[in-house]
Order: C-alpha cells, then structure tokens, then sequence
C-alpha cells in the first residue's frame, strides 16, 4: 500500500513540474501568476546613451504589456523587455511560439546564453497586426546571432546553453508602440504522435 502511494505521489510531481499549454505546447512563460513580473525586466538604450523608454506591466488581461516610446536621439533606437536566467531544456528541433497582440509594428524574438557577451543574442524578427492576436511560430534554427544589431558570421547556437528570451524594438521608426504577450511556449517534434 505504502508503495503504491509512493509511486502516485513520484508521478503527480512529475507531472506538475512540466506546465502544458492548451494546444499541448510546453509552457514556458505564462502571466497568470502574481509573481509572474518578477521574471522579467527592460533593457532599453539608455545603456549606451539613447533616450527609449521602454517599461512593462501585467495587465488586467493578464497579459504583459509591453510598451512606451522609441527614440533615435543620441544614437538610441532600442527598447526591449527580456526574461531572468532560468533553464528552459531547448532542443535544436524546438520552436518557441508566442502568442502577441501588436500595433502593426516589427519587433525582434531574442534568444540569450549563458555566456556572457556584451549586447549579443540570436535573433528573429516577426511582425505584428494592429490590435489583433497572432500566434508566431519561430524555429530555434531559425535564430540569427547578432552584436550591437549586426549579423556575426560563423557563430552556431547551442540550444542547451539558452537561458533567457526577449522582446526587442528596433524598427528605427520613433514613436510609442505596445506589445502585448498572453504566452510563450515551445512546441517540439517529440510531442507528435503517430496513429497507427
């Protein structure tokens, strides 16, 4: 009996500790919970002297809205909101899905690793409708590596070594945008099944 119980119990952690979204994609960020902004923070142009401003809040619809005013003064022109360090068990046949209510402007999915490199990621950029949600569906071999908005050459990513994602504006086009993110997950070719 004890045994039995034991094993109910292995497989109900098991279980609780990989969150699925309702289309069967793993959950890797959602905004439901209370502490879900504690996640996240901005990372505007104001590190090299830009004046963007760029902030983010958890919204009523439960959503993270990102949003504020981009700036091209004193060679600025980003604002971005990015995720704190945490393992997501990315695998090179992965693709991240996000699903984005926008304001007709393109935006960048970043991707970041473990090593540290000033001002590097791997990069996809998608586009948004105006006030309408998308689902984007962005493969993980997809992604570009870039430095300070470049394109570096000869550079291959390590899906394992992912550890943080944002979301970067940097269309060049001055002006206030909003973003909204009602979730981010990743669908893999593992979770196909095969009717027999």
């Amino acid at each position: 009996m004890f045994l039995k119980h034991a094993m109910t119990s292995v497989l109900i952690f098991a279980t609780a500790s990989v969150a699925v979204a309702a289309d069967g994609h793993r959950l890797l960020f959602n905004f439901k919970n209370g502490d879900a902004s504690k996640q996240w923070r901005t990372v505007n142009d104001g590190v090299m002297g830009g004046r963007s401003n760029g902030r983010f809040r958890i919204n009523n619809d439960k959503s993270l809205e990102f949003f504020g005013t981009l700036s091209l003064e004193n060679n600025g022109g980003f604002a971005s909101v990015r995720s704190r360090p945490v393992t997501m068990n990315l695998k090179a046949t992965d693709s991240i899905v996000i699903k984005v209510r926008g304001d007709g402007r393109e935006y960048s999915l970043n991707l970041y690793t473990a090593e540290r490199r000033m001002a590097f990621s791997y990069r996809a950029k998608f586009k948004t409708k105006m006030n309408e949600w998308t689902e984007i569906s962005i493969p993980v071999s997809k992604f570009v590596a870039t430095s300070f908005g470049r394109v570096v050459r000869g550079q291959s990513l390590n899906p394992n070594q992912i550890n943080s994602l944002g979301i970067m504006l940097g269309d060049k086009k001055a002006g206030t945008f909003k973003l909204e993110i009602g979730s981010v997950s990743v669908a893999s070719r593992n979770t196909l099944t095969v009717s027999k």
